[in-house]
């Protein structure tokens, strides 16, 4: 089995890899829905926050919308109802070196995505049928100050029944989750049932949106329920049924390319996690807590957790066990966590992300490099054996059943495993696609440099040097191993497998593909030394 022939296995496992990745996509099923119990299904989200006009009130000249800046986000926050109608992340530009910086939330004339929470239940302020509340604030800016670990921004509102609710959001340094609590004081006489919900709003087309002819860019809904730790619920999947499960803990989310939104209640409650289309313009992903009794002359606080940026596993597990997994490595997670744990580990010595990205390379292909040695060798051995194959082929002519005998008789006798060339690629493959994965989903890349002309590890090379240098290292690949197929056919199609690369990796992120070109580099020089090693062998026996 020679080295193109390798090449081009290898090229259609991946482009084979592709298209599952695509038929797994619009096929997979529908999660299974869960009946409903009686508390839950009675609760319902009100329609001002489901519906694609803006809630109004008579007194809806009063609301306004507040903005709080800690070190990492600034948020806008409309005080009809209390939603999140903006998240600004402070640290991450929109494009490499500009000023403006990137919005996670925002609400646009032809665009909307909010995080909306609210009290809903037999006496919840949002469940009213006057529209949701108009809470009072004491300020219309709020600014984390130097020196200032921690924030919190009161929303205040009574209702008709003297009973007033706080809603707190709390922000600390350093942090990009921000916790949302209601404090609710019952002054009346009366014991009153309420129920927190939460819930995120996209709309389903975004103008401009980032695309790429060779990855998946997923942008859409996702969950988690003990049972299913982490499921992704599309656009698509909201128009054929809506979510309806019951849960201890779980988070609902809005995920897109290197960033996440997500709700996150409280671990020990348990949520109703649900979804909507609307119009077929907006998805909603949302949960309902357990309905809470608060008796008369009481009070009590609700709570849950939005976290509004990149998707950093380490931020996002220590806020939930599963919420790491919004940074998606598909089915491959076991084998690509690992390795985002080498490449941050590499960062840590080198302080530069493409050089990380060499070490692990090179730590990569030593520990594959006895998987290499024997791909290698046993080619080495099928190469030998060309002059007897010659031979057998003489003998038996088109008796396709005797040379079948004949040949694995000699493969028998000559210790020669004629997939041992293959078997080791295939072993590898895993590893490239996991390679894949955790390169493409890694927001530790986003206008990340290397050097010289490589400003941004996550875009293309602007130049395709990177694509051209690893056509050629993969041609100089296959012209150490000459060809032993006598097809012209084949020898034409091994010969444009380097052109064929090269024209794909040309829209691949110029981090994979400085992988790939310095994985190439490295096979290279451990071909070099295994041949050496083997003629070196072959030139002692004939000695002897």
């Amino acid at each position: 089995m020679e080295s193109q022939r390798n090449l081009l296995i290898l090229g259609l496992l991946f482009v084979s890899f592709l298209l599952f990745q695509q038929w797994q996509t619009d096929t997979a099923p529908a999660p299974q829905q869960i009946e409903e119990t009686a508390n839950a299904a009675n609760a319902e989200i009100p329609a001002s926050t489901t519906s694609n006009a803006p809630a109004t009130l008579s007194n809806d000249s009063e609301r306004k919308i507040i903005t709080v800046k800690t070190d990492l986000i600034e948020l806008a926050i409309d005080t009809l109802g209390g939603d999140i109608v903006e998240s600004t992340l402070l640290e991450y530009p929109v494009k490499l070196d500009g000023t403006k910086r990137l919005n996670l939330l925002e609400q646009q004339a032809n665009y909307q995505f909010v995080a909306q929470s609210g009290l809903i239940g037999a006496n919840g302020p949002d469940a009213s049928s006057t529209g949701r509340p108009l809470y009072q604030v004491a300020q219309d800016s709020y600014t984390l100050a130097d020196g200032q670990d921690s924030l919190d921004v009161t929303l205040t509102y009574q209702d008709q029944n003297g009973v007033v609710f706080e809603k707190v959001f709390s922000f600390a340094r350093d942090k990009y989750n921000v916790k949302v609590n209601y404090h609710i004081n019952n002054t009346s006489s009366q014991n009153i049932q309420l129920q927190m919900y939460g819930q995120l709003k996209q709309s389903v087309v975004r103008p401009n949106e980032e695309s790429s002819m060779m990855m998946q860019l997923y942008r859409g809904a996702a969950y988690s329920t003990q049972e299913e730790k982490y499921d992704k619920f599309s656009y698509g999947d909201m128009e054929d049924s809506n979510l309806k499960l019951l849960t201890t803990g779980g988070w609902v989310a809005m995920i897109q390319h290197y960033f996440v939104t997500a709700w996150v209640p409280t671990a020990e409650d348990e949520n109703h996690i649900y979804s909507k289309l609307v119009n077929e313009e907006q998805g909603i992903i949302g949960y309902k807590g357990s309905p809470v009794t608060v008796a008369a002359n009481s009070s009590a606080t609700l709570g849950a957790t939005l976290y509004t940026g990149p998707k950093l596993q380490d931020r996002l597990e220590a806020l939930s066990e599963t919420l790491y997994l919004t940074v998606d490595y598909g089915f491959l997670w076991w084998l690509a966590k690992p390795l985002h744990m080498a490449l941050t580990f590499f960062h840590g010595l080198v302080g530069n992300w493409g050089f990380a990205i060499i070490l692990l390379t090179f730590a990569v292909r030593g520990l594959m490099y006895p998987l290499t040695k024997k791909q290698y060798t046993s080619m080495a051995k099928m190469r030998q054996l060309q002059p007897k194959m010659a031979q057998l082929k003489e003998r038996f002519g088109d008796d396709r059943q005797k040379m079948g005998q004949a040949t694995m008789e000699l493969y028998k006798k000559e210790k020669v495993n004629p997939l041992g060339g293959c078997l080791p690629l295939l072993l590898q493959m895993p590893i490239f696609i996991g390679l894949f994965w955790m390169l493409q989903e890694s927001v530790e890349l986003r206008h990340a440099p290397f050097m010289l002309w490589i400003d941004d590890l996550s875009a293309l090379d602007p130049y395709y040097v990177l694509p051209l240098l690893m056509g050629a290292s993969m041609w100089l690949m296959a012209k150490m191993q000459p060809s032993m197929s006598a097809d012209p056919m084949q020898q034409k199609m091994m010969q444009f497998m380097p052109v064929i690369f090269t024209v794909f990796f040309l829209w691949f992120p110029s981090g994979l593909v400085l992988y790939w070109v310095v994985s190439n580099v490295v096979t290279l020089i451990q071909q070099t030394i295994i041949y050496r090693a083997i003629d070196k062998a072959e030139a002692k026996g004939k000695k002897s």
